[in-house]
């Protein structure tokens, strides 16, 4: 968080909270909402998905606002290798969440995550990631 800190803009707010309980003054005040390589039950819960990691991101975002995020999953990891079809668009909309893009990450993308955990997994070599836009409904 603390390198995140240095590029983020003077209003940005870091919050430490799981995704199903994030707090709630956050309550439509997120715009732009970023996730750089999550792991353990925010990973699950973007992949596969979980209908409280959902419900905690559409409580937080605003209407329009979005959510990008970075994400790699392999059999290794205890997982289904993400790929084209492994996203479960229809669970997101349950949510009044629209999945904008969902594809392949570029090595730019990953590059300018300036991620830590990314580098360590090799996220930009051989091991897939994937970028997942999602936007929030107006209504």
């Amino acid at each position: 968080m603390r390198r995140a800190s240095r590029h983020a803009p003077a209003n940005a707010i870091f919050v430490v909270a799981t995704a199903d309980a994030l707090p709630a003054e956050l309550g439509g005040a997120v715009s732009e909402l970023s996730v750089h390589f999550p792991w353990g039950s925010l990973l699950k819960g973007l992949v596969a998905p979980s209908p409280e990691v959902l419900e905690g991101i559409a409580r937080t975002l605003r209407p329009g606002g979005t959510l990008t995020a970075l994400l790699s999953l392999t059999e290794r990891d205890g997982g289904t290798p993400l790929g084209e079809g492994s996203l479960d668009r229809q669970a997101y909309g349950c949510r009044g969440l629209r999945v904008v893009e969902w594809r392949p990450a570029t090595t730019k993308e990953i590059i300018d995550s300036d991620s830590s955990w990314a580098k360590r997994l090799h996220a930009n070599g051989a091991r897939p990631s994937y970028l997942l836009r999602v936007s929030r409904s107006s209504s």
